[in-house]
């Protein structure tokens, strides 16, 4: 298991766990990102990741994405 920012671009992943307080696991949940749920890394800007998470792309922060454990 490690964090989404580690993935590579590109790459299907699995998420396994989503980490942090309750409100930041409720606001990714929110956006897609679910326990079992597939999400991949399309770019990097500026060290934030666009990923594609239920067929939509989402533009979150690498401290969120260190959050969330694929």
């Amino acid at each position: 298991m490690m964090p989404l920012t580690f993935a590579d671009i590109g790459e299907a992943n699995i998420i396994k766990k989503i980490g942090g307080k309750p409100e930041v696991k409720q606001h990714l949940e929110n956006l897609g990102f679910v326990t079992g749920g597939t999400v991949s890394i399309i770019s990097t800007m500026g060290g934030n990741l666009i990923v594609n998470v239920k067929e939509a792309r989402v533009a979150i922060s690498k401290e969120m994405a260190g959050k969330i454990m694929v």
